[in-house]
């Protein structure tokens, strides 16, 4: 690989993905950006930015300019506006869905002037889709995502990535769709209800969470609830699968988009429940469980907001055919764990993972779409 290939931007570094990703790049130079330093020893440049600003975009191009990174991943987003303290909603967007444009017309103002980024990828999501699907959809299916903050900005962030490809020149641009993210070091809305931690900010949640209370899963009656089916994927694969795409030696074609989730096939909500060791509390209907929802938000108990409810009742899961096809005989190197397994880690403790090294796994071409 030409070793100024080696040298890869990556917004968001200070996030969960950002810290699991610098252990698969010991043989890459990382620019991180992000507005708080990483809480890592892992050697990286780190220059604060935020991406809900205009002036961002001009510092993005001055980095590309001087260091000729020729790579650039975009973690950035916010996820939990509880967990960050990003509380308004426009200020979200101007960051998840702006600031994603900002990146692409930073990479794509330093390809018109004489500049080489050959690489953007950028991590979508499967709330992109919607909370409710027929099928397990392929990466052809339209995006509906709805109600959620998240899965809007989502939606919309990964329509500006599909809209603007083309317009960053000789530039090859990933889209992942992952399922949800799990693992040892995850906090996001279904893991979190699953360990039943009070995540709230008010003060009836620390009391709560002093005393190692567990807050129950709240669902509707009826058994389609219980059978619905989940897929997860862990956050180590998806770090894996970065770096694969970064290490990739061949020109693929302009926009690849994947489907990313755990190897094996999905498993219910009751199975979800059971690795989880989750007590859960039945409901009459949907209306009664937002009500419960809304109640435990406003007394600041829970950090789940009502708008994510239907993506703790729908069915949406994923094709991961074309992952696999792109993979090939590397799959099971760089999709390391189950759905399962990738669930069951979610209730081990940080301090107890074991010790592990990167795997580093290359190809010398690669399977995508247009």
């Amino acid at each position: 690989m030409d070793p100024a290939a080696k040298t890869v931007l990556v917004t968001g570094v200070a996030g969960n993905l950002g810290l699991r990703l610098l252990r698969e790049l010991p043989d890459f130079k990382v620019i991180g950006l992000d507005k708080a330093e990483p809480r890592t020893d892992l050697p990286l440049r780190f220059e604060a930015a935020d991406l809900g600003e205009e002036p961002s975009c001009q510092q993005i191009v001055s980095l590309l300019r001087e260091t000729g990174a020729q790579t650039v991943v975009h973690l950035a987003f916010v996820i939990d506006p509880i967990r960050t303290g990003v509380l308004q909603v426009d200020r979200m967007w101007r960051i998840n869905v702006a600031g994603t444009a900002r990146v692409m017309e930073a990479i794509a103002f330093v390809n018109r002037t004489g500049g080489s980024v050959k690489k953007f990828i950028y991590p979508s999501s499967v709330s992109a889709y919607g909370s409710d699907l027929p099928k397990q959809v392929s990466e052809d299916y339209r995006l509906g995502g709805h109600t959620l903050t998240y899965a809007i900005h989502k939606r919309e962030a990964d329509q500006v990535v599909q809209e603007r490809a083309e317009s960053m020149g000789d530039c090859a641009t990933f889209i992942l769709r992952p399922h949800i993210f799990a693992g040892a070091t995850m906090q996001n809305y279904l893991v979190g209800a699953l360990r039943g931690t009070p995540t709230g900010k008010g003060k009836l949640a620390a009391w709560l969470r002093e005393r190692g209370a567990r807050l129950p899963m709240i669902l509707p009656m009826g058994e389609k609830y219980v059978q619905t089916k989940w897929q997860f994927v862990h956050v180590d694969d998806v770090a894996r699968l970065i770096a694969y795409i970064l290490r990739l030696d061949a020109k693929p074609r302009q926009l690849t988009v994947l489907n990313v989730a755990g190897r094996s096939p999905s498993i219910t909500f009751s199975d979800c429940a059971r690795i989880a060791g989750a007590r859960m509390v039945r409901l009459p209907g949907q209306a009664a469980c937002r009500a419960v929802l809304r109640l435990m938000w406003n007394l600041g108990i829970s950090g789940v907001p009502p708008d994510a409810f239907p993506y703790f009742i729908g069915s949406y899961t994923m094709d991961l055919s074309r992952l696999q096809t792109f993979l090939g005989g590397d799959y099971e190197k760089v999709m390391q764990y189950t759905v399962e397994r990738a669930l069951a880690d979610s209730f081990v403790s940080p301090s107890q993972e074991p010790p592990r090294r990167p795997v580093i796994v290359s190809r010398q071409s690669a399977a995508g779409d247009r």
